[in-house]
């Protein structure tokens, strides 16, 4: 059972998880990679596949979306995972008492479930890194705005036993023949 983990990132935390998931599966003794959605363009080598993409702004990265887009018919014929990563700290709701992970589902998630029909889905938190480069102009605006700076905590909020656990389950079901 040969699994991709395809993911889109702009500044690595999502790469991160990718990695560890794969890292994780390989270590339940399934063969699998890691790869940017950018890089793949033929899913016929793999059995299963784990999609991933950061979400900004309840958004999921553009390239994620097309990639699973362009290949649902190929996606749908095969056990698939969804996965996001974008909530910044450590609270557990927000100012409208919502659970901050299930807030930030993103809203593209509706229309892939639809056409995907993944075996489950997961939001992960994310990290921020306010020395790193901006990504696009909106990114360099809003880095100017105080608001925006109070309200980006700066640090990686990554829950690596959340992740270690959602992709064990994975393997559990992938080598029980799901």
């Amino acid at each position: 059972m040969n699994v991709l983990v395809a993911y889109a990132t702009r500044h690595g935390a999502t790469a991160g998880i990718a990695e560890r998931i794969a890292g994780a599966l390989r270590g339940a003794g399934l063969p699998a990679e890691a790869r940017p959605v950018a890089d793949v363009r033929d899913l016929a080598p793999y059995d299963a596949v784990v999609l991933g993409g950061a979400a900004y702004m309840f958004h999921w990265l553009k390239d994620a979306t097309v990639f699973a887009r362009r290949h649902r018919e190929e996606l749908a014929d095969r056990p698939v995972w969804l996965f996001s990563s974008g909530p910044l700290g450590t609270d557990r709701v927000d100012a409208e008492g919502e659970d901050v992970l299930e807030a930030a589902r993103p809203k593209e998630f509706d229309e892939l479930t639809a056409l995907l029909h993944p075996r489950g889905e997961q939001v992960f938190r994310g990290a921020y890194d306010p020395d790193a480069p901006p990504i696009g102009l909106g990114e360099r605006l809003t880095r100017h705005l105080p608001a925006a700076r109070e309200a980006t905590p700066a640090g990686d909020f990554r829950d690596w036993p959340a992740i270690d656990a959602w992709a064990e389950g994975i393997a559990a079901e992938l080598r029980s023949g799901g």
